[in-house]
C-alpha cells in the first residue's frame, strides 16, 4: 500500500470505530448530531472536496457529486424526521470508500505489473562482426541472424540456441519464479534474462513478430480494446448521475405544484429516492 491508501484505510477504521462507539453511547440531541457529523467528515471530507472542485470546474455530475448529495440527503432525512439515525449516511460513504480503496489497490498493483512488464523490452542485440560484438537495434536484426546474449542481458529476439548453456529468468513473462535451464538445440523467447552462461542464438522471428513485441503491443493498446460491457457501462454512467439528480429534483418540486401538497413531504420523498 502507498501512503494515500494507508491514510484512507486509517480513516475507514477510525470512522467504523466511531460509528460503533457512538451507537453504544446514550447520547441524544445536538451533541449526537455533532459527533455523527464529525464522523461523517472523517470518512467523507475528501469526497465533499472533490465534489466541490467538480462544481467549480463545471464538471458537476460525477460519482463524487452523487455520493455527496446522497449522503447529505441521508443526514437531512434524519434531521427532518428527528430520528437521530445518522448512521445511514456514514454507512453509505464508508462502504463507498472501502470500494475505492480496493479499486485503488488493484489499479496500483496492475500499474506496477505493467511497469515491470514494460522493462522486458530489450534495448539492443549483440551481433558478432569482425570478431567483435556490436550492439544494434533489435528491429534491425533479420531472421536467421546469429546473436550473442551475455549474462545479465535480455534475450532480444525469439530464436534457437546453437551454442552454450545457461539459466534464464522467465518470471517477467511467465510468472514462474524458478529459472529455466537451456542448452544448444532449445528454443528461447525474447524478454527472458540470461543469468549465467553466454548463449549464441540464431533468430527465428523478426522483432515485430517476437514474443516481447506482441506482449508490449497488447499492453499498450489494451485501453483501445474495451469489451462491449465496459463500453456500455462507460456510456451508461455518463447519463446516470444527472438523470438521478434531476429525477429527485422533479420529485421534490412538481408534485407539490400540481397537487398543492406540502413541499416538506415531497422533499422527504425526493431525498429518500436519492439515497436509494
Amino acid at each position: 500500500m502507498n501512503k494515500k491508501q494507508k491514510k484512507t484505510l486509517a480513516r475507514i477504521v477510525l470512522a467504523a470505530v466511531l460509528v460503533v462507539t457512538l451507537g453504544l453511547l446514550p447520547i441524544r440531541g445536538s451533541l449526537r448530531l455533532a459527533l455523527y457529523l464529525l464522523t461523517y467528515l472523517v470518512i467523507g471530507s475528501d469526497i465533499l472536496k472533490k465534489a466541490g472542485r467538480g462544481i467549480l470546474n463545471r464538471q458537476v455530475f460525477d460519482e463524487n457529486f452523487l455520493m455527496a448529495v446522497a449522503t447529505v440527503g441521508a443526514f437531512s432525512l434524519a434531521i427532518y424526521t428527528r430520528s437521530g439515525d445518522y448512521t445511514e449516511a456514514i454507512a453509505v460513504m464508508l462502504f463507498y470508500q472501502i470500494g475505492e480503496l480496493f479499486q485503488s489497490y488493484a489499479v496500483g498493483k496492475s500499474r506496477k505489473n505493467i511497469s515491470a512488464l514494460m522493462d522486458i523490452r530489450p534495448d539492443y542485440a549483440n551481433i558478432e562482426r569482425d570478431g567483435r560484438l556490436e550492439q544494434v537495434d533489435p528491429e534491425e536484426v533479420a531472421v536467421g541472424s546469429v546473436i550473442v546474449v551475455q549474462p545479465g542481458e535480455k534475450i532480444p529476439l525469439d530464436g534457437q540456441v546453437i551454442e552454450g548453456s545457461s539459466t534464464l529468468n522467465t518470471s517477467a513473462l511467465t510468472g514462474e519464479s524458478l529459472p529455466r535451464e537451456v542448452q544448444a538445440g532449445e528454443a528461447v523467447i525474447s524478454g527472458c534474462i540470461n543469468q549465467t552462461g553466454i548463449l549464441t542464438i540464431q533468430t527465428t522471428k523478426e522483432f515485430g513478430e517476437s514474443t516481447v513485441a506482441k506482449i508490449l503491443d497488447l499492453v499498450e493498446n489494451a485501453s483501445d480494446k474495451k469489451g462491449k460491457t465496459e463500453n456500455f457501462i462507460t456510456r451508461f454512467a455518463r447519463y446516470y448521475t444527472p438523470a438521478v439528480v434531476f429525477a429527485a429534483l422533479a420529485l421534490a418540486v412538481l408534485p407539490p405544484l400540481i397537487t398543492g401538497q406540502a413541499f416538506g413531504v415531497w422533499i422527504y420523498r425526493a431525498l429518500t429516492f436519492l439515497v436509494i
